[in-house]
This record gives C-alpha cells, structure tokens and sequence, in this order.
C-alpha cells in the first residue's frame, strides 16, 4: 500500500526507479477504477528474492506497507459452505457461510459445524416484509429511495432484469468477463432492496443501483478486487453499501482500514454480522466494526434467528471487553426476494437481513432533501436513527439482537427533525433489566470484586472526526452512588464516525455491607470541527445512564477468578479447536471467555450461587486471599516467572483453590495438522495445541503435576454422569496421597497411532489418569484433562455437575464420597521422567502471539484499580529449594531438590533437573516458530498487494 493516491503508471514508475532488485513484475488491474488515482498496487514476486526484495520494498518512503493479497471465498448455506472441509483447507481466504439458505428449512454453517431443522410450514400466502415494516406509509408519503446511490457487493445482476426500474451501472471486478449473476445471489439481495415485482417488492423501487460484481461464479474474490471496488465506490459517490460476506479475520487490515475510508467518505455501509448462530462469539467481519451497521436476522415471531450469529466482538477481548452487537435485527427468514431472471422465491439467513436493513436506510435517505443529505446523513447518524428507533425484544440479550428490531417509522420521525449531535450505543445500561442486560444483570457489583468493564460505542453525528478533550463525568442520583467508583478509558479522537467509552465499575470498600441499587449518569463531551459554512465548533454532551445492582461482599469460598489474560485464539495465530472431532471448523476463534463460549457455564455457576469474575491481567494482579477458586481452562499462553512463584505461595500459604481444565496438545499432531494457504502463499501451523500444555506443566509443577502428550476419545461415566472425552489429554504426574480417576480411552494422537492398530487387534485398553484432586498446604488442587465438556461451541456432552463438585472441593473443602473414595487414593505417586514430558516446538516464534514471552510483567486496567500500571500484589524472589514452614514437601517419589531459576527474564530458564524437580520440563530454544498470517512463505510467482492509504 502507498501513502498517497496517484494513478497506477505513477506507483509503477515509482517502484522502476527506486528498486534495484530484479524478480519482480507490475501486474496490470484492468477495471473501470483504473481511471482514478490508487492507493495500492500489485506485483509478483519470485520465490527466489522473496524476502531480500520486500523488505526493500517496504524501505521505501512512500510505501505504507506490503501484503498478501488475500483470496475471499464464499459458499452457499444450502451448499454447505465453509472455510475447511474433513479437516482440510478450501482454497479462498477463510470465511463463515455468509449466504443463505433455499427453502429446504435446513441451515449449515460453515464454521460452526450445526445444523438446524426449520419446522415452520411456509404459508401459502407470505406476507411482504415491506409492509411489515410499514414501507407502504412513507411511500404514500413520496418517498421511495429517489435519488440514492445503492452499491451492492455481490455476484452482479443482469441488465434487463424486469423486476428492477433504475439500474443505473455494473461492473465487473472479477477475473470472468462477464456482468451477468450466474448464482442468484446478488439478484436477490438487490430484489430485497429495491424490486418492483408485486410478489417480492423492494423497499426503496426507485433507488439507483450500482451492481459491483466482485464474486466470480465459483464464489471467489480477493482482497485487491475489493480494494479497487471500494476506491470506486468512493470516487463514484455512492451514498450506501450493502456487504453480506465477512469471516473471523478481523486483522486483514488493507481490506478493514479500507471499510474505515469508505465510511469516512461518508458512505453508509451495512453488513450481515454472520451465520454462525446460535454460538456466542462469532460476529463476522466487518460487521463487528463500529462503523459499521451489523445485522442480525430475527424470524416473523420477533425470535431471534437459530443461525444468527451472537456477540460480543472478540477482537477487543486481550484489551479488556468486547461491545455490543449486532447493532440491530431484521426479519431474515423466509425473506421474497428475485430469482436470477424473473420470477420470486423465498430465502433466510442473515445476508438476506442486511439488505432488509439496507432497504430500509436507502428508504430513510431518500426523505432528506438532496441538497442537505450529505450536511445530515452519515454513518453515524443513520445509525443513531436505527437504534434509537428499534424496537427492544422482550427475550434477547443485547448481544442477541443489539438495539432490537428495526422500526423504519420511528427511525423516520428521528430524522425527520436531525440535528447532528453525538450519542452513546447503548444509551442504558440497567442490572434490573434482564435477559436484555445480560451478562450483568445476572451478577450484582460487590466490593473488592474485579473491576466490571462496559464498552460502549460513542457515535458521533457532528462529522467524520471528533475529540474528547476532557474525562467523562460519573454523575451519581443519589449519596449511595458515591460508592461506585469508576474509571474510564475512551477513544480521545473518534474517527471514523465512531469511538468508545469503556467504563470500569469498581464498589468502594465501604460499601461492602451495601445492598440496594446505585442509579446516575455518565457524561461525555464531544467536540468536531465546524462544517462548512460554520464558524463555531459543533459540541455535544453524550449521557448514558446506570442503574447497578450491589450486594454485600460475597464469602471467599463462593468467589471464582477466570483466568482470561492466558487465553490466546484466532487470529493472529493458527489456534487449533480443542476438540478435533470438529473437522470444518478447525479454528479456535470465538473468544474463550465466560461470556462467549463459555456463556452456559457462567449462567450454570450463577444458579449455583457462585460469583465468578474475570482476570485480565498476569496472575500477580489478584490478591488470592479474596477468592476460593482460580479457575483456568484451555489456555495457551506462557507463564512469566513471577506467576508461577506465586500462585504456589497462594495455593500453599493463602489457601487459594485451583481448578485446571487442560486440553490435548501432541507435537507430532501439530506437525501434522500444517497446511499450506494459497491465500497467505505460506505454511500454517498450529501455534500450540488445544491448550499450552508445557507451560502448564511448568506452572503445575511446584505441586509435583503435569498432564502428558496423549489425545484421548472416549464415553465413560463417573459419579453417575455420563461424559464424553473429546481429544483432552492425560496426567502423567501426580502426588502420593491425591485422588486420580482413570478410564480406558483411545490415544488418537499420532504417537498413539501404534497403540491403536494394537488395540483392534483385540487388546484391551489402558487406563488413562484424566482427573485428579489434591490437598496441598492450605489449599486445594483439582485438574481434569478436557475443556469441551465447559465449551458450548461444540460441546458434545457437558460436565457442569463435576465443575460445581470440583469448585465446592476447591473452595469449600467439601469432598464428594465417590470422587474421594479410597479405591482412587494415590498409594504410589504418579511420575514420567522430563524427556517423556511435552516439550515446546523450537521451529515457531511464539513470542509473536504471547502476551507474556518478550512483554514486561504489569497489571493492566482490568484489574483492580489499586494495582494498574504496576507488577501486582506481593512480589518477592523466594529462595531455592525453599520448604514452607508448617507443610510437608510434596511427594513427587524421588525427593524434592530442585534448581529454579529466579531470574526476571521474559521465559524462565531452569537447569538440568533430576526427577525430584519442581519443574517437569526444558525449554527447548529461544526462538519458537509460528505460522505467520501475513506472507511469509510464497509460492513462485506470489501475488502481492502493495496498498495504502
């Protein structure tokens, strides 16, 4: 990418003169965008000068940055679409199944591997969704989208479609010469929008639509296609945008700052936030921007649709706490809409959604006077109409359903008196709203809890660029207010159109006896430059009102801590799903956090009359003495040093419970699960396992512990609940005097392969130590070999009965009869020497996706306000081979002299060990290798895009 715009020949002349490497070509883009300057450009570059020749492209001045050009691939929900097929990648960049669905009643997602039956008997008669949002009425009125440029990104439409009035230009991005839809998909998205055909009516007929066709027939597209189509867009005016793809890849950033420039330009765009429904955390991109309208897909009984998918946005995640979407729902089942030639059918999915509400804003844009839409209509504005319009559903959470269904008429009556303004999304944020307010609503603030962050959305009217020159303002009603305390972080300059405002709510000490409701206001002033022809600074003061629900400081042993700052997922790296039964969806990208995929456990332990908070931050950033449990699960970070002395001084002397659920990892697995991209042009390769299981072991290995190497699959049952083991791990350390539990299971790793052909040869299998309980100091350890039993993503049966036993043992001592019967009581420690143990891969950068190797150790601002910015809470270098008074040294079978090494390195290094060792394994290498997701590995000739902005 270049930092300026100039016509292509002038940024191929400029690589000519400046680079003097050979091996690279200019590759000519031969489209109607070719008449207006550019901001990016294409070449090949030979295998043989990769590397040498990019790094002297990216050296020049006016070069911003070097990219794969990536390959976007969409599939039908009928045809059952997806990114990966049995495990095994389809050429396109990966996507979710953003089509939708014929009237099979029958939804497939790509990614999320569900299938969901429709039961639903379509009526003889449908009804139009235009009248049931009352189009009829500003029709009558004269408004009919005259005027307005509809941009529709799609697979094209054909010029003498009968259903269509006004269409005024298509063009073609592809690499197939032709204009026409051969699929059926960008007809009917435009049918919705503005057809003419008395059984499938449009909602704005006289709109003018642009048709970009940058689908080819096989459902493929790249990243430059879209860059050059968007560049159109901008320079053609249009006025609306309609995109039904996205994926999980939040971080290809060409084609997202690109989304950013289109909305600057103050082009409205509106997009489908996904099918990946009913599954939490599967916002697709770029839907799950803030300038962007995200759509949700709701049925004719206002229920939200099975497929659609749910929030929260998990890119902000490893930052704190995602935001609300989608921004608003549509009807988008059993939609009319145009066949490819003529005629009418019925479709559903949340592509057919987004135009709804792309129809409807072409509607609402057409009620401005032309001389003033670009004074009065702008990404903001248009959606601050759509959501203080929508009509809030009596059963969804915001994350289901956003505002709430879109209501054109109330929408209407809000423009209709404008004034460019600035406004928070949501506006309200109530404990004593539920389901709507859920999560909070299902858990009070208390004192000494973990801060609670909201992320709002700050939508600004007033222009493209806005700046919150001083701190927002809590204003409480009343004397009780004051003991909340909050901290704020936001954006100080919104741009484009939009920014947030994090709120981090923490109970004062003193209110650790209160009970009752804090209610007030937050306040937040917005400034933007003048428009044109103003002389003064437009200016706003943004409210959003609180009203809190606050309890009594609950007992320690009732307080759980989620461990979310060691959790990694996709992207940026190739993190593997946990269970590897689930072959089309092999990535792990839907947040792993209690409000995710994890939602259903944290509704379970909130019925169980736990409170669980969440730990953002290194675990020195709690004081151990408040909580019963530190729960950890499917985590694949690294441990700094100062974190593994610790948390034994919390478990051993502090009391403090821990609960590890752990996943599979096996090297010769990962080795192979690598496949090549042609997207990327480069070799992926698993970033880890299921869970870090090397770094577990280290921090395990103060208490004398460690899980092992296997995949183990199987049904078994204990204590009267039936399970099911998907591809978790084994213990293959454990103390003399714990409670072990095995069970025969098959070990599907590649190591295990052997032991398998022997087994169906009529060999009985062996036991695998998978759940382990421990008492240790004055704490208590219990640690279990799988998450998928806690993860609803893919969840084939779960264990919420065992958690709740483990989490009264770890927090309350409470031991159940049959996990702590004596037939499962440890006579014998269980050890396997360190060069049996998992080891960590040399051939991968780890440190480019860890929070931990290479980053300095400090509490961030999700923790307790007392400690941000610093190291955390009672930090000392404990000695060597030091035995805790009072408590007996842990009986790993061979003594306990142990070497640690205290150093304040970034990865601790340990010295040679004997079995007797603390801890259970080497680092194998400073340098780990990590597929990269940008170009590392090209194939000859590579396709690269050089773009800018």
């Amino acid at each position: 990418r270049f930092t300026e715009y100039k016509p292509a020949s002038d940024h191929r002349s400029y690589l000519e003169s400046n680079l003097r490497s050979d091996g690279w070509e200019w590759i000519e883009r031969r489209n109607v965008a070719a008449k207006f300057p550019t901001d990016f450009g294409l070449v090949s570059i030979e295998g043989s000068v990769k590397e040498a020749l990019i790094e002297e492209i990216e050296r020049l001045g006016f070069v911003k940055d070097v990219n794969v050009d990536l390959s976007y691939n969409r599939g039908l929900l009928g045809a059952g679409g997806g990114a990966f097929e049995n495990g095994r990648k389809r050429p396109g960049k990966i996507f979710t199944s953003m089509s939708f669905s014929e009237e099979k009643h029958c939804h497939v997602s790509g990614l999320s591997n569900s299938s969901i039956n429709w039961s639903r008997h379509l009526l003889s008669q449908r009804s139009q969704v235009t009248s049931l949002f009352g189009a009829d009425a500003l029709w009558r009125k004269g408004y009919t989208g005259a005027k307005v440029k509809m941009a529709i990104f799609d697979t094209g439409i054909r010029a003498d479609h009968p259903h269509f009035r006004n269409i005024k230009e298509r063009t073609n991005w592809t690499n197939e010469d032709t204009l026409n839809d051969n699929l059926g998909h960008g007809t009917f998205v435009a049918g919705v929008i503005a057809g003419e055909d008395a059984e499938c009516l449009g909602f704005a007929p006289d709109t003018e639509i642009y048709a970009f066709r940058v689908f080819t027939d096989a459902q493929v597209s790249y990243t430059s296609w879209f860059l050059d189509a968007f560049n159109y867009a901008i320079a053609t005016n249009m006025d609306v945008l309609n995109l039904s793809i996205g994926g999980p890849d939040y971080l290809d950033l060409p084609f997202v700052e690109k989304v950013w420039e289109i909305t600057a330009n103050n082009i409205i765009m509106v997009s489908a936030i996904g099918n990946d429904g009913p599954l939490y955390g599967t916002l697709n991109n770029p839907a799950d921007q803030s300038d962007v309208i995200g759509v949700g897909g709701i049925d004719y009984s206002d229920h939200i649709a099975s497929f659609s998918s749910r929030g929260m946005s998990t890119w902000e995640i490893p930052h704190g706490y995602g935001r609300v979407k989608p921004d608003v729902v549509a009807y988008g089942r059993e939609i009319m809409g145009s066949k490819i030639s003529t005629g009418c059918k019925s479709l559903s999915g949340t592509s057919v959604a987004s135009p709804v509400v792309a129809g409807v804003v072409c509607l609402l844009v057409s009620i401005i006077p032309e001389n003033k839409r670009k004074e009065i209509m702008n990404p903001a504005s248009m959606k601050q109409a759509l959501v203080e319009g929508a009509a809030k559903l009596a059963g969804p959470n915001m994350y289901e359903q956003g505002a709430g269904r879109v209501d054109l008429l109330e929408s209407y009556e809000i423009l209709k008196s404008y004034q460019p303004r600035a406004s928070i999304f949501p506006s309200v944020l109530d404990y004593t709203d539920c389901p709507y307010s859920w999560p909070f609503c299902l858990q009070p603030l208390y004192a000494g809890a973990m801060p609670v962050i909201f992320n709002a959305t700050v939508l600004n009217g007033m222009g493209v660029i806005g700046y919150v020159h001083s701190p927002p303002i809590w204003h409480p009603s009343n004397e009780e207010g004051n003991l909340l305390s909050i901290r704020f972080t936001y954006s100080e300059v919104i741009w484009p159109w939009t920014g947030y405002l994090a709120l981090h709510m923490q109970i004062k000490e003193e209110g650790a006896h209160f009970s009752g409701v804090i209610e007030g206001n937050v306040t937040v002033r917005v400034h933007s430059p003048p428009a044109q022809g103003e002389r003064a600074v437009r200016t706003s003061t943004c409210v959003l009102k609180l009203k809190l629900n606050v309890v009594p400081t609950p007992p320690r042993s009732k307080r759980v801590l989620w461990d979310q700052f060691h959790s990694i997922k996709y992207p940026p790296g190739y993190i593997p799903r946990d269970s590897l039964d689930v072959r089309n969806d092999i990535l792990d990208w839907h947040g792993d956090h209690l409000h995710t995929n994890f939602h259903i456990m944290f509704n379970m332990l909130r019925d169980a009359g736990y409170y669980i908070e969440t730990l953002g931050s290194p675990l020195t950033c709690f004081d151990a003495s408040q909580y019963g449990t530190l729960l950890m699960v499917d985590l694949e970070d690294e441990y700094f040093q100062e974190e593994i002395e610790k948390l034994r001084d919390d478990v051993i002397n502090t009391g403090l419970g821990l609960a590890v659920f752990a996943e599979w990892y096996n090297v010769d697995t990962m080795v192979k699960m690598r496949f090549f991209d042609d997207n990327t042009r480069s070799w992926w390769t698993p970033v880890t396992g299921g869970a870090n299981i090397p770094a577990l072991n280290d921090l395990l290995a103060p208490f004398g512990i460690a899980f092992g190497d296997k995949i183990l699959n199987g049904d078994f049952s204990i204590d009267d609940e039936q399970s099911r083991y998907a591809s978790g791990t084994d213990i293959v350390r454990f103390p003399r005097g714990g409670y072990v539990h095995s069970f025969p299971f098959l070990d599907s790793s590649e190591s295990g392969a052997t032991q398998n052909l022997l087994l169906n040869s009529g060999m009985n299998k062996a036991d695998s130590p998978i759940l382990g309980l421990l008492e240790v100091g004055e704490g208590r350890i219990a640690v279990y070999g799988d998450s998928n039993c806690l993860d609803s993503s893919h969840m084939v049966t779960n264990c919420y009965r065992l958690l709740r036993k483990i989490l009264d043992f770890t927090g309350s001592n409470i031991k159940d009869p049959v996990l702590f019967s004596k037939s499962v009581k440890q006579d014998m420690p269980l050890y396997e020497d360190d060069n049996h143990l998992s080891s960590r891969r040399t051939d991968v950068n780890f440190s480019m996706y860890s929070a931990v190797l290479g980053k300095d150790l400090i509490c961030r601002t999700d923790s307790r306000f007392e400690v941000w910015g610093t190291k955390g809470y009672n930090l000392h270098i404990r000695g060597r081979n030091r035995k805790l008074p009072g408590y007996d040294v842990i009986d790993l079978g061979r003594g306990l002299n142990s070497t640690i090494d205290t150093s304040n390195s970034r990865r601790p290094k340990f010295t040679e060990k004997n079995k007797g060792d603390y801890f259970g394994n080497r680092y194998l290498g400073e340098q780990l290798d990590v597929p990269e997701l940008v170009a590392s590995q090209w194939l000859v000739p590579a396709v690269i895009a050089i773009t800018g902005w």
